[in-house]
């Protein structure tokens, strides 16, 4: 199993020549884009090989995504990527409603046609708020992957239970939507306090090993990749995560 790792967890440590050359020595075999990494796809891409990494996966933005999607082609078509990951969606833009999450399933649902025409996966990345209960009592995760049946999800386990959810309770309901995975931990009370509270993965709160074997047994996952959103050493949370990873 190659454990991946998302490249927006080292965006404070740059160069990203020496990141990608540390991840590669610590022992990842691949990695997941984000847009502060497009600048020079060619160039990245002779990086990543020359230290025996892959990029199968990168998150795109919704803007590009929809307004300028030759451009999202034409980079993950340089660096070797299989699927695209739309990541995000700003608070300004959220919408209110169920009808509201609904419209933007089906905004996602026509990106993913896209892609499916260029020869590429689609997913959708949680956060929290998707997670955050309507007016009506729904959340808008469902809306999302109800509206748009053909878009795959790619599961962000500790946001899952940041939004006050269960894992365990959406990827029995949802699974086989479940095409990557983000490895995430949230630090034990008090800790972490310089981070954000998230945790190196498998030093926290979430039972990764357990989470692990369900994500294995139940859903199409190839992909799980490490993330902590501000470590303060990179180095450390890549290195402790993966050789935590490897006792699961």
């Amino acid at each position: 199993m190659n454990w991946s790792f998302q490249l927006y967890s080292a965006r404070n440590f740059q160069p990203w020549n020496d990141v990608v050359k540390t991840l590669g020595w610590i022992g990842y075999r691949e990695v997941e884009g984000f847009g502060g990494v497009y600048d020079d796809p060619a160039g990245l891409r002779a990086e990543l090989d020359k230290n025996g990494l892959a990029m199968p996966t990168g998150h795109f933005s919704i803007d590009m995504l929809e307004n300028d999607f030759a451009a999202a082609e034409k980079i993950a078509t340089a660096l070797g990527m299989k699927v695209l990951v739309c990541p995000y969606l700003v608070a300004e833009q959220r919408p209110t409603d169920s009808a509201g999450w609904q419209a933007f399933g089906k905004r996602l649902a026509a990106v993913s046609d896209k892609a499916r025409k260029a020869g590429f996966g689609f997913a959708w990345h949680n956060h929290d708020f998707e997670f955050a209960a309507l007016s009506d009592g729904s959340v808008p995760l469902t809306h999302i992957l109800e509206a748009a049946p053909d878009i795959g999800w790619e599961a962000d386990i500790a946001w899952i239970v940041r939004g006050g959810a269960d894992p365990m309770a959406w990827i029995e309901k949802y699974g086989s939507r479940i095409i990557a995975v983000h490895v995430k931990d949230i630090a034990r009370s008090g800790e972490g306090l310089d981070e954000d509270g998230w945790s190196d993965v498998g030093h926290g709160t979430i039972d990764w090993r357990a989470l692990t074997a369900v994500l294995r047994d139940r859903t199409p996952a190839k992909y799980f990749i490490m993330e902590q959103d501000n470590p303060n050493n990179f180095e450390r949370f890549a290195r402790r995560s993966l050789e935590a990873a490897k006792s699961f």
